[in-house]
């Protein structure tokens, strides 16, 4: 994007990229780092102080855990992969979704206003460890062979036509949904904070440095920055949701009799 000249001479820099690489704190810990700390510090305070005193009628704080782990649990892991086969990997899907949920509600909390899930290194990292989950279960489930075989040649499929299928079903399991994966979530989150940026901050060079015709169309500007930031807010709530729905699924399918 190129810089957006006002009437009075200044020049607006919208941000980019370089945006997203902010200077270490101390030594080499940058905030990212930081925030995905105090994420795994928040998840497990929350839900260790939420539950350290069960109650028959739970208050709003047992509630909101409940139903979190519930949702977690039934709606995603056993729907997912399977009424038979959910139970190993309840801890890993809430712990995905809790974990990835936080970091992408950082990116609107006041003061904080970053998500991390924007950094590559943090969607790639969780993507390697479902990854090697996915296989590994898979492996485990059907032998070696036997899952590459599971995989590469569908049931009821003309042997002709394996010719052309075999390789993108291998390429489709083994590389594609699980880069997908990492990038979904990486790419919403990334384009999102981009948006806000540039409304936010350029509603206050437009109020700032603006001539008097243009200050009232930072008004605009900021109005559009508050309603993305809900749509942003609904955006990183789903993200967190479709990751974890689509490491049960992947899950379940590598468990799965047929293909």
């Amino acid at each position: 994007m190129g810089a957006l000249v006002l009437s009075q001479g200044g020049t607006f820099e919208p941000p980019g990229v370089d945006s997203f690489f902010l200077p270490p704190i101390f030594g080499e810990v940058t905030k990212p780092i930081v925030l995905v700390v105090l994420s795994a510090v928040i998840v497990g305070a929350y839900f260790l102080i939420a539950t350290r005193n069960l109650k028959l009628v739970p208050g709003k704080a047992q509630f909101a855990a409940e139903y979190i782990y519930d949702f977690s649990r039934n709606t995603i892991a056993r729907d997912q992969i399977g009424a038979q086969h959910f139970r190993p990997f309840i801890g890993l899907i809430f712990g995905l979704f809790t974990f990835i949920l936080v970091n992408n509600l950082f990116g609107i909390i006041p003061l904080i206003q970053y998500p991390t899930m924007a950094k590559i290194g943090f969607p790639v990292a969780l993507f390697l460890m479902v990854y090697v989950v996915i296989h590994t279960v898979g492996f485990r489930r059907h032998g070696f062979l036997g899952y590459f075989k599971h995989v590469m040649f569908p049931p009821g499929v003309p042997k002709p036509v394996y010719i052309l299928l075999a390789p993108i079903e291998f390429l489709q399991k083994f590389l594609f949904q699980p880069v997908a994966l990492a990038i979904r979530v990486f790419a919403a989150m990334f384009a999102g904070h981009l948006i806000l940026l540039v409304f936010t901050l350029g509603g206050q060079y437009l109020l700032l440095e603006g001539s008097a015709l243009l200050k009232p169309v930072s008004i605009v500007s900021f109005a559009f920055a508050i309603l993305l930031t809900f749509a942003e807010a609904l955006i990183q709530v789903l993200q967190a949701y479709i990751f974890a729905v689509l490491t049960a699924n992947f899950i379940g399918a590598a468990l799965a009799q047929d293909h």
